[in-house]
């Protein structure tokens, strides 16, 4: 009888990065496919919404959201060493490269699915869903399945007018990661932490497993493609350490100033949003998706998106681990902010503060 069990897909951005976890824990669990049957049985009872990946602890409770899945496995195993980095600085760099993983890199991962492959997607889903009919009946039915998360691109702003800069900003993140890779293993040293199985997930199920993407990834990036085969394989299994003295390498300081030049003006700009809705919201309310529109700016294309809530989230916790840091180490932050043009992070928080319950973001 396995401890844990993961309701996932091969095919999903964030059921890679809980599985690469999982992996590297050495825990003992359980992947199931997230069939219709288990959508109806397991996810939407529990959680409300169709989303993947959902794992359930050996008490039964069920978890969605990856950080909270490790986060729970974290505490339930209390094993060494720890997923998230114990040195102050170290944690702060992986929670902004978290976000960076989870919510940015995720522009790219869905242009290349849905723009380069389409119908080897439709493909997929369809024999997630239904593993029983035939692959024409399975391309149908993952063509029905597909289309919300194709329908995803507009709100992620994908368009004919980002394209361009979206292609080039992920090529130039491939030269960067690569160059750390030419260094160091993985992102903080001899063995995965917090923001590698944050990279793993758009860069494993979509960017290398996707056939075209996978194509661009081999050829302009091969030792990416290496960092994923040595996730896949379980990153070490634990052993291995961080760099010492809560160093962070010179060579993610190129792909935390693309986050800080991209990512973190479409936050702002949600984070004014949030303002306008928290001034009328209560304590408990549930917070939107999407909080209105922003425009984002990718390598000089711009165009307009959703307002989406998650990455406040996401950047919250990196906030919280600069909060308590000593004055000494958040010297050593400030100065990182300042060589990476992040100085607006020593300022900048939320206008009120949110947390997780019931599955959902919600007002503090």
């Amino acid at each position: 009888m396995t401890s844990y069990t993961l309701y996932g897909a091969e095919v999903s951005y964030f059921t890679g990065k809980a599985r690469a976890y999982l992996d590297w824990r050495g825990v003992d669990y359980d992947e199931k496919p997230a069939t219709q049957a288990v959508y109806r049985d397991v996810i939407l009872p529990n959680v409300g919404w169709p989303v993947i990946p959902v794992a359930t602890m050996p008490d039964g409770t069920v978890i969605q959201d990856t950080a909270d899945i490790m986060q729970a496995v974290e505490a339930r195993e209390n094993a060494h060493p720890p997923a998230w980095p114990a040195s102050p600085l170290q944690r702060f760099v992986s929670e902004l490269l978290q976000l960076y993983g989870d919510e940015w890199l995720m522009l790219p991962a869905m242009h290349y699915r849905w723009n380069y492959n389409e119908d080897w997607a439709y493909g997929e889903f369809g024999a997630l869903s239904a593993p029983d009919l035939t692959p024409d009946q399975q391309y149908a039915l993952g063509r029905k399945n597909g289309a919300r998360f194709k329908g995803a691109l507009p709100i992620l702003g994908i368009s004919a007018d980002t394209v361009p800069g979206i292609e080039k900003s992920y090529e130039a993140f491939l030269s960067e990661f690569s160059a750390h890779l030419d260094q160091h293993p993985y992102i903080l040293g001899a063995r995965p932490s917090l923001a590698d199985f944050a990279f793993y997930g758009p860069l494993y199920a979509h960017l290398y497993r996707d056939p075209a993407s996978g194509e661009i990834m081999q050829r302009l990036a091969p030792k990416i493609a290496d960092w994923v085969e040595r996730m896949k394989a379980g990153g070490c299994h634990g052993s291995g350490e961080l760099l010492s003295d809560d160093a962070v390498p010179e060579t993610l300081e190129p792909i935390l100033r693309r986050q800080m030049r991209e990512q973190l003006p479409a936050i702002k700009a949600t984070s004014t949003l949030f303002s306008d809705w928290a001034a009328n919201a209560a304590s408990g309310d549930r917070v939107p998706r999407a909080l209105g529109d922003v425009d984002i700016e990718i390598e000089s294309h711009s165009g307009p998106a959703k307002a989406r809530s998650f990455p406040l989230w996401r950047l919250q916790a990196a906030l919280d681990v600069y909060d308590t840091m000593s004055p000494e180490d958040r010297t050593r932050a400030d100065t990182l902010l300042g060589r990476v043009d992040g100085k607006e992070l020593k300022t900048f928080r939320l206008p009120a503060r949110l947390k997780r319950e019931k599955c959902q973001v919600v007002l503090a």
